[in-house]
């Protein structure tokens, strides 16, 4: 009966998901999103028609507002709305980087994040279980009822920053969160949950397969009072962002131990000596920018022995942790991002004609975007159980399920 009411919600998914291309109302979208068995708070239905309103303010557009005694918006003018404020934010970066500021906030961004807040969509991906066990709050949602509003967020790459809810601020704020003490929290938690500074993930290195986090190389030795950092990472996401003011680092503190008992994670105030962004990286041609994916050097960072996670030695646990919840905030907003990207490929298979007839009439055509169709659902299905099993069953049970995703 659980496994059943938990994937009752895929049908109304899998509904709004067609319903991309434009025929029902905004009203049945926030209608199929919040009627589901998983919307089990009186507060998510509020929260998620909200949403659907802050993200159509962030489209900059007026067009899905719905007038006094006038038609209701469609679905494809809300998602039309979407698009142009993509094209917005584009502008003002390309703006900034003609003026030689290109690592600026942008303030489309920063405006909207004033609006979200005052509307409480605020850190809605902060689970019950993390908020209870940190003394802090979000928005009382569950993984699986924050699913479909990732995937709304997932549309428009910069969106999720709106809401609080982008990475790698997420996970960093969830780890501190688990494993952080009270001075910690207050000290880096707390402005990271209100959005008063951003956050960096220090793992991954060049030197070694990091995927395996039993390889990682960077030292974390103890020298009395403090640990004193020595290595070389990244691809380390937020790091070129202005505001990015503490890393969590990973590294070895112990190479003679068990081979998973050998790492630790600590955190790094940006602005300690020794902490120096080398360069920014590209991924596929693209800096992200001002977000962007750094190479970083820390060359005798010393931090007091408090900023140590958990304990030495708990780095490989923390990570199996982290990996959990950041891994499935990724999945549901691909998902959207997913749905966007057939919803362009459909479209432009009608707009196109070749051989004397539409590419949509093309044989190979319908057998690909068929195929995308069925991808896509199946994805949100395993995504939806792997987060219905995180709430019921906790990240460690769910590991498998994570792993599919």
């Amino acid at each position: 009966a659980s496994l059943g009411g938990s994937f009752a919600v895929s049908t109304d998914l899998t509904k709004l998901s067609r319903l991309y291309l434009g025929v029902p109302p905004c009203r049945g979208l926030v209608t199929l999103l919040t009627s589901a068995p998983m919307a089990t708070h009186t507060s998510s239905v509020s929260r998620s028609a909200a949403l659907l309103s802050v993200v159509a303010v962030a489209g900059a557009m007026t067009a899905c507002t719905p007038k006094p005694n006038g038609p209701e918006p469609t679905a494809q003018a809300f998602f039309a709305a979407l698009g142009r404020g993509d094209t917005g934010a584009a502008a003002e970066l390309a703006a900034n980087t003609a003026v030689g500021k290109r690592w600026t906030p942008l303030q489309t961004i920063e405006n909207l994040k004033l609006k979200a807040q005052a509307a409480g969509l605020w850190n809605l991906f902060l689970p019950v279980d993390t908020a209870e066990a940190s003394g802090y709050h979000g928005a009382g949602l569950t993984n699986q009822e924050y699913a479909p509003l990732a995937e709304i967020m997932g549309r428009v790459l910069w969106s999720s920053e709106v809401f609080n809810c982008s990475a790698p601020d997420t996970g960093n704020m969830e780890t501190i969160a688990r494993y952080g003490d009270a001075e910690n929290k207050a000290r880096w938690l707390k402005p990271l949950l209100e959005g008063k500074i951003r956050s960096a993930f220090a793992m991954t290195e060049p030197d070694v397969a990091s995927s395996d986090a039993t390889n990682i190389a960077t030292r974390i030795e103890r020298q009395g009072d403090e640990y004193v950092i020595n290595g070389r990472k990244w691809w380390t996401s937020g790091a070129m962002d202005p505001r990015c003011s503490v890393f969590i680092t990973m590294g070895k503190t112990d190479p003679d131990a068990p081979r998973h008992s050998q790492q630790s994670m600590i955190l790094v105030p940006a602005n300690t000596p020794g902490v120096k962004i080398v360069r920014a990286l590209n991924v596929f041609g693209y800096d992200d920018a001002p977000h962007g994916h750094a190479e970083v050097l820390f060359e005798n960072v010393r931090v007091p022995a408090s900023n140590i996670l958990l304990g030495e030695g708990r780095g490989f646990e923390i990570a199996q942790g982290r990996l959990g919840p950041g891994r499935i905030h990724h999945c549901m907003r691909l998902i959207g991002l997913a749905e966007r990207a057939l919803e362009l490929m459909c479209k432009r298979s009608m707009a196109r004609v070749a051989f004397g007839k539409t590419v949509a009439q093309q044989g190979v055509t319908q057998e690909r975007i068929a195929e995308a169709r069925c991808k896509i659902d199946m994805a949100r299905l395993l995504t939806l159980k792997a987060a219905w099993l995180m709430d019921t069953a906790g990240n460690k049970v769910a590991r498998t399920e994570i792993a599919m995703i």
